[in-house]
């Protein structure tokens, strides 16, 4: 089983990189680890472009399986499609995300940790540079 926990760090200020950190797991094996910058886009689509990021990264990992865990319940509303946001460029690269999801060849489970203390200590370990 894979294992990829993933973060979408936004830059609060026009024209600074957004980071982008994951690190994937097989059977609590570190198989990547990334943390890289992006071209700006604003705060509010950081998350979805992260998550389009990853799916990129997921495809070259032969596995059936596939557990993406985040920290973002906004994300995980926007992913499922039940996020009541008006905003144009959000829906815009939400519909991208959730087709990219779609057209994904193996089963993704994404699965947001918010709420578990706990879970979000492992989170952040996993995530540090």
């Amino acid at each position: 089983m894979i294992i990829a926990y993933l973060a979408g760090i936004p830059a609060y200020y026009e024209g600074e990189d957004i980071e982008i950190r994951y690190s994937i797991y097989e059977n609590d094996k570190l198989i990547c680890k990334k943390a890289y910058y992006q071209d700006f886009v604003k705060p509010a689509v950081v998350g979805l472009k992260a998550i389009i990021a990853l799916f990129d990264e997921l495809q070259k990992i032969d596995s059936d399986n596939f557990t993406v865990i985040i920290n973002d319940p906004a994300l995980n509303e926007l992913i499922k499609g039940t996020s009541t946001t008006k905003n144009g460029e959000v829906l815009k690269v939400s519909s991208m995300a959730r087709r990219k999801l779609q057209r994904f060849p193996k089963e993704v489970l994404i699965k947001d940790i918010s709420t578990n203390h706990l879970e979000i200590l492992k989170w952040d370990e996993a995530l540090k540079a």
